[in-house]
């Protein structure tokens, strides 16, 4: 099967911004304006208690100069993970553009305030899901779930603003960002950003 067969945006490395916030935003825009679909969409890797790697897909939450934002429960695996080894990697990928993202850095957990009003920005079924604090554990029985996500749902019923103190906007604030853009020819054009103490150090890498 042939791939980057289709017409793929230009990228001059040599243009590029010196903070990779811009170029990252920029990328993301063209994504959007372009009607990619779930252009926000994120692979974020962890590792575990003894070193084995993990992986899912999750929506970015927001970015800045700060870092890269994504929200999870505390007490998920990616929580148990992110607590012991506070240090990620994300991977955005659009194929359609055949560009790709990688970044990597150290995570820090966000203040009670702005994890509420993460929490509360969620949908109601998505709030009651996560006040439940059983994700990923085994579920013997599909009914015992719904029973208890509709008491769940009552319970936001009768307290609209009530938030899980185990809920947790995190932020990635990476060391390292490669920007990575395909070519029909397969000579890829790829340029990574390093943290330095005197800002972000701009590199060509081989393809």
């Amino acid at each position: 099967m042939e791939v980057f067969a289709g017409p793929l945006p230009e990228f001059m490395p040599e243009r590029a911004p010196d903070d990779p916030v811009r170029l990252f935003l920029s990328w993301l825009s063209d994504a959007v304006a372009d009607g990619l679909r779930e252009p926000h969409a994120m692979t974020l890797s962890t590792v575990d208690e003894v070193g084995d790697p993990d992986a899912r897909v999750l929506i970015l939450k927001g970015v800045d100069e700060r870092g890269w934002r994504f929200s999870g429960h505390a007490f998920s695996p990616k929580g148990h993970q992110l607590a012991v080894h506070p240090r990620a990697a994300l991977t955005f990928y659009w194929p359609e553009h055949g560009r790709q993202v990688r970044l990597r850095g150290p995570v820090t957990p966000g203040s009670d305030q702005d994890n509420a009003e993460d929490f509360l920005a969620r949908t109601d079924t998505a709030r009651a899901e996560a006040l439940l604090g059983r994700q990923s554990q085994y579920l013997a029985d599909p009914a015992e779930r719904d029973h208890a996500l509709e008491k769940s749902l009552a319970l936001i019923g009768e307290a609209p603003s009530l938030v899980d103190s185990a809920w947790t906007l995190y932020t990635l604030a990476p060391t390292v960002v490669e920007f990575w853009q395909a070519t029909p020819s397969r000579v890829h054009t790829r340029l990574r950003y390093e943290r330095t103490a005197y800002g972000w150090g701009r590199f060509r890498l081989w393809s």
